[in-house]
């Protein structure tokens, strides 16, 4: 696969080929996406017309039938029906409250009078979900070969989240991708991609050997087309952003796109977090999300933008289709600025009933979908429920025991302050990295910026293996909009100083072709236990194993640990996963297959000589 960077690079470039020349790209991308489908269309013919062959060869010339042609008839039919599925993807209206006839008056005219000024096709419905999102969704019919229903997603918290003009702004956009037809074009596109995910699943579960066959073509074909895909739908939304302004101006359409911003980085950094933090001390999920949510969106605490954009203009995700908040103003023309909010969009347009029959039927549905997922977190927290209380009714505690029981009331009471118990036992004792680290955060996440900073420093001082989880935790407060402006400033001056201490650490825990490579050193014992935990691992043929030559003397050993993996290729990644956390050595260590990284396997091999492993030997 792709790495992220090459990923990112050949999309930037393509993006640039697409504004070039945008006739030549989309003909190509067609061309690329019906080779993806014709080797599919091909490998059908071939595992439906192969068995038809052989029964008519049987038939002509009178061949008896016996189990060996039954066994070469079936196989190439069952890996036929694995393709057939997959190429069947069954899209339907999308999830939510679907607006019937007369409902929402006032939203269904302000939807029309848009649709009609943008000349999007018709709608057959609008859906109002829980997402803070909206979306323009083509629905096909007979694949598409029908033509296609077109369904305007808007989502409720989105709509108590903007005023009518905000609002506007945001369905102008959804249109937009209608008018212009990207949902149907984008659609095929997608199918596309989503064909050959499924094949590889399904091949995966199938135990065809031929799927290390399609995986060498899927290696190549995905992050190409993926990267082809990305450049299409980045340009459709700018195209989108466009019609935003047309319809309401550039003002009303950048505060939308600030607004949205702000409201996503206070659900996922702060809401989302604390709500699911809940679940293991409490056994059931919340009667009601929607209206704490709500009133966590329309919070008005004053927001650094200039931060904000910056934020925003960092956290690029190789994967999402939308272009970051700086370029989306840029290609506007807008400046950043947050226009004075109007009363909320939602009782106006959908009143009062209606949306609090919306809210109510949100909630349930969360609910319902959570339901399960809560109750495991609530499970899987109970020895440390059990623990605390132990604790709490023990006396003389241990400093272990005091830096304990403030971890487990830091994870188990989300509306407890844990800092004073971090703090009293610094005072105790003042050697504590982890009680400097964790007292460090929650001091710059309740403003005291100057206290803040001199635990998470004093933290890495104490033991330098702390970087890792310091500059994680500074990475979430970075994006928090609401930070206080004065342990922003810390946390981007800590952020820097740590950083080379962070990519020292990230080069001496990589394992690379051009490392220099030593026995592994390891004693009878320790590889008489690695041995028993590879066996464990069906998965696992043979594994070698040697140790990367570290610059400092004192520094701890990594190794660098070969697998033969015998399973499917398309479960490789999730598998290598779980081997990585069932394992153990006196040291880090890095696990690897060897398929994308072919010269560092073969010096492995070469340097540790016999596996230190083999199935069935121990």
């Amino acid at each position: 696969m792709a790495s992220t960077r090459a990923h990112r690079d050949l999309a930037r470039r393509l993006e640039e080929q697409a504004v070039r020349a945008p006739r030549a790209y989309l003909a190509r991308l067609a061309l690329l996406a019906a080779l993806g489908y014709g080797l599919l269309l091909a490998l059908l013919a071939i595992a439906f017309g192969l068995p038809l062959l052989m029964l008519w060869h049987a038939l002509v010339n009178g061949a008896g039938g016996g189990p060996h042609l039954a066994y070469a008839v079936l196989l190439p039919l069952v890996f036929g029906a694995v393709l057939l599925r997959a190429l069947w993807i069954r899209l339907g209206v999308p999830e939510g409250y679907v607006l019937g006839p007369g409902e929402a008056p006032a939203l269904q005219q302000e939807v029309e009078r848009l649709r009609r000024a943008s000349g999007a096709p018709p709608l057959h419905g609008i859906v109002i979900d829980g997402e803070l999102n909206a979306a323009a969704a083509s629905v096909p019919r007979a694949l598409g070969l029908l033509g296609h229903r077109h369904y305007l997603v808007l989502g409720l918290p989105l709509m108590q989240l903007f005023d009518r003009e905000e609002l506007a702004a945001v369905i102008a956009h959804e249109f937009g991708h209608f008018g212009a037809g990207h949902g149907r074009f984008g659609g095929w596109i997608y199918r596309v991609r989503m064909s050959w995910y499924r094949v590889l699943d399904g091949l995966a579960g199938s135990g065809f050997m031929f799927s290390r066959l399609l995986f060498k073509f899927y290696e190549w074909y995905v992050p190409y087309f993926n990267a082809y895909s990305f450049a299409l739908a980045r340009r459709h939304e700018y195209q989108a952003d466009a019609a935003a302004v047309a319809a309401v101006g550039p003002e009303a359409a950048a505060s939308a796109l600030i607004r949205l911003e702000l409201g996503a980085r206070r659900l996922h950094g702060r809401f989302w977090p604390r709500l699911f933090e809940r679940a293991r001390a409490q056994g059931h999920p919340p009667a009601g999300v929607h209206a704490p949510l709500v009133e966590a969106l329309r919070a008005d605490a004053p927001a650094d933008l200039e931060r904000v954009l910056e934020a925003a203009a960092r956290d690029t995700d190789p994967d999402d289709t939308h272009p970051t908040l700086p370029q989306r103003l840029a290609a506007i023309a807008a400046a950043p600025h947050l226009r004075r909010r109007g009363p909320a969009a939602a009782p106006a347009l959908l009143g009062a009933t209606l949306l609090a029959e919306i809210e109510r039927g949100l909630d349930g549905y969360w609910r319902e979908r959570h339901r399960a997922q809560w109750r495991e977190r609530y499970e899987a927290a109970a020895p440390e429920r059990a623990r605390l209380a132990a604790l709490e009714g023990a006396g003389a505690p241990t400093a272990q025991e005091q830096l304990e029981h403030a971890r487990l009331v830091e994870a188990l009471r989300v509306d407890f302050d844990a800092e004073p118990l971090y703090a009293r036992l610094i005072d105790a004792h003042p050697d504590s990295a982890m009680a400097h680290y964790r007292a460090g955060v929650l001091a710059l996440r309740r403003g005291d910026a100057a206290l803040g900073g001199a635990r998470l420093r004093r933290a890495v001082a104490l033991d330098a293996g702390a970087v890792r989880p310091v500059l994680a935790d500074l990475e979430t407060l970075a994006g928090d909009p609401d930070l206080d402006a004065a342990c922003a400033e810390t946390v981007q001056a800590l952020r820097d100083e740590l950083a080379p201490a962070a990519a020292e650490l990230a080069a001496r825990d990589a394992a690379a072709a051009d490392d220099e490579l030593l026995p592994h050193g390891l004693d009878a014992a320790a590889l008489a236990a690695l041995a028993g935990a590879l066996a464990a691992q069906p998965r696992v043929a043979r594994a070698w194993l040697v140790r990367k030559r570290i610059e400092m003397a004192e520094a701890q050993a990594h190794f660098v640990l070969l697998l033969d993996w015998r399973g499917p290729v398309a479960g490789e990644e999730a598998g290598l996963r779980q081997l990585v956390a069932a394992l153990s050595l006196p040291g880090s260590f890095t696990a690897f297959t060897g398929s994308n990284e072919r010269v560092l396997a073969r010096r492995v091999r070469a340097l540790c000589g016999a596996p230190v492993y083999r199935k069935g030997t121990r």
